[in-house]
């Protein structure tokens, strides 16, 4: 058997690079294919690196003109510019939000889930709801302070509602924002007292710059409450949130993110067609309130 095949290798050899005795030109198109080869794999293995670097994001408005009569101003006279510019948005109904949310809210790491607020769970978009383990619509602004329900308007307004558990909802309730007290046995990370609520430290400044908008938005000249801030707790019905103060140190301790980038991309370009102007503009919120 061995005598047999001494000749395979040289067999495989010449098979391999064309046959016993190619031509030059043979050579030259063997080389040149090759060559092509090697040039392509090269630019795949680069093109597959390139492909796994993070593309910038690109915004979706041009903020320079959407804000254009804002800039310069501040005070009650850049509030006043804000709040002409972030009127006048498409409304949605009550039941839309819930659709809104599952695109707001998406989980980018499952696009089948939403991403609570509270407690930073991804939970199913199916499981909206009322019942325990379901997540419901948490007014960010506490719709009792106002007391503007869930009409259109500032109750359906999807820049201050959030996907939340349902009893961590419920034990929020209608309280004002402010440091301190216990920590939540279902939100870790979440503290409260009787009179106020401390969320988790990743969305303290996406909590402050939601009752920013309802402040500047909602200024009583269109029907709804004159919605202000004020540095208190337990306002109770009252139109306040507080509490100011508190609001504005989280809105340095947790700067803006690219998913409220996102969230604010998607409210304007898919649903309302207004922007929360301090994600876009964090330093709006110390000229407006010293």
């Amino acid at each position: 058997m061995t005598k047999k095949l001494w000749f395979l290798p040289f067999v495989c050899t010449l098979l391999i690079f064309g046959g016993f005795a190619p031509s030059a030109s043979a050579s030259v198109q063997a080389d040149n294919s090759l060559n092509s080869r090697l040039v392509s794999a090269s630019a795949g293995f680069k093109n597959i690196f390139l492909s796994a670097a993070p593309a910038p994001a690109a915004p979706s408005a041009d903020t320079d003109t959407y804000y254009e009569t804002a800039e310069g101003k501040s005070g009650e006279v850049l509030k006043s510019a804000l709040h002409r510019i972030i009127s006048g948005h498409t409304m949605l109904s009550y039941s839309e939000v819930w659709t809104a949310l599952k695109e707001t809210d998406e989980d980018p790491a499952n696009p089948n889930n939403v991403i609570l607020l509270y407690t930073n769970e991804s939970r199913a978009k199916s499981l909206n709801g009322g019942s325990v383990g379901d997540w419901n619509r948490e007014h960010v602004w506490a719709k009792s302070h106002g007391g503007f329900g869930t009409s259109k308007g500032p109750g359906t307004d999807i820049h201050h509602l959030r996907p939340a558990d349902v009893q961590v909802n419920s034990a929020r309730g209608n309280m004002d924002f402010d440091n301190g007290g216990s920590e939540h046995p279902k939100a870790p990370g979440n503290y409260y007292d009787g009179d106020s609520w401390e969320p988790r430290d990743e969305v303290k400044g996406d909590v402050a710059r939601m009752l920013f908008y309802m402040a500047v938005r909602y200024e009583g000249d269109d029907g709804y409450p004159d919605l202000e801030l004020n540095d208190k707790t337990g306002n109770g019905s009252s139109p306040y949130h507080g509490k100011q103060s508190v609001l504005l140190e989280w809105n340095k301790q947790d700067p803006v993110d690219d998913s409220e980038r996102r969230r604010n991309d998607i409210i304007y370009d898919q649903f309302q067609h207004n922007r929360n102007p301090f994600i876009d503009h964090p330093e709006w919120a110390d000229e407006i309130w010293p």
